[in-house]
């Protein structure tokens, strides 16, 4: 009894440090309230500031997808309780967010800055949708078992842990990543764009398009046909016409975004 209550207390703990990462994001990336953002005044040459900033963000993609992957998957459970893997998943993908935040080196420059509040205020409200698609649509596949919380609640009461089901729950029946959408709308909709905004924007976009593909791989091992069907009939990002109709046959059926 005590390890299942340790392994709980972990999955708990974990998921704060990840809830307080997420939310100092949000400050980070919209130069809003904390006390280090992505746009402070830079401190060193642009070269060594760049090298770092794109070290930090490699970092980040490689411990995000690999960690994700069922062959280290596989393999790490013979180190980490198979009720922790997620746990310590969000946990180290949340470490590598707050070296990122603390080690980031902002660049100088400038691409835009929109100088009208009405338009201003509009990009605000983008950035704030973004983040708030993001949480939304952790909750529609499942937020606590995105996050392990599931996992080690389920291994706490004696339970075993049963995988989700394939469903197409809301913004999943007119396009297949809106978490992913979500991001966009968050890195990409500033009043103000400077160069450090931009790599940051850039790189993470280029490596949610590259995680994709892994990611769809997965679920196609997982869900088989049901998942194909569905990557064949449902866009990427952007619904189209055709999209509603599809998900009525296979409405009860989870596009989980497991991983990046």
């Amino acid at each position: 009894m005590l390890k299942r209550v340790v392994v709980f207390a972990y999955g708990v703990a974990s998921y704060g440090v990840f809830f307080a990462t997420f939310l100092y994001s949000v400050g980070f990336i919209g130069n809003l309230v904390v006390p280090k953002t992505m746009d402070s005044p830079s401190r060193m040459p642009f070269l060594y500031a760049l090298g770092i900033d794109v070290l930090l963000l490699g970092i980040f993609a490689v411990q995000h997808s690999v960690m994700a992957r069922p062959w280290f998957k596989r393999a790490w459970t013979r180190i980490v309780p198979e009720p922790a893997e997620r746990s310590t998943y969000v946990l180290l993908s949340s470490l590598a967010l707050i070296a990122l935040f603390a080690f980031w080196q902002p660049l100088g420059g400038m691409v835009w800055n929109i100088q009208n509040p009405t338009a201003r205020m509009v990009m605000y409200q983008l950035f704030g949708l973004g983040f708030g698609m993001v949480l939304i649509a952790t909750f529609l596949i499942n937020h606590f078992d995105l996050f392990g919380l599931r996992q080690v609640w389920l291994y706490l009461v004696g339970k075993p842990y049963t995988h989700l089901t394939f469903r197409t729950p809301l913004f999943y029946k007119y396009i297949r990543h809106p978490l992913y959408v979500g991001w966009f709308m968050a890195f990409w909709f500033t009043p103000t764009m400077t160069g450090a905004h931009l790599l940051f924007a850039v790189m993470t976009t280029v490596y949610i398009l590259m995680a994709i593909r892994w990611e769809e791989k997965d679920l196609i091992d997982v869900f088989g046909e049901k998942y194909e069907r569905y990557r064949e009939s449902v866009p990427m990002f952007i619904p189209n016409g055709s999209t509603a109709r599809i998900v009525a046959a296979e409405a009860n059926q989870p596009v989980a975004e497991k991983a990046a």
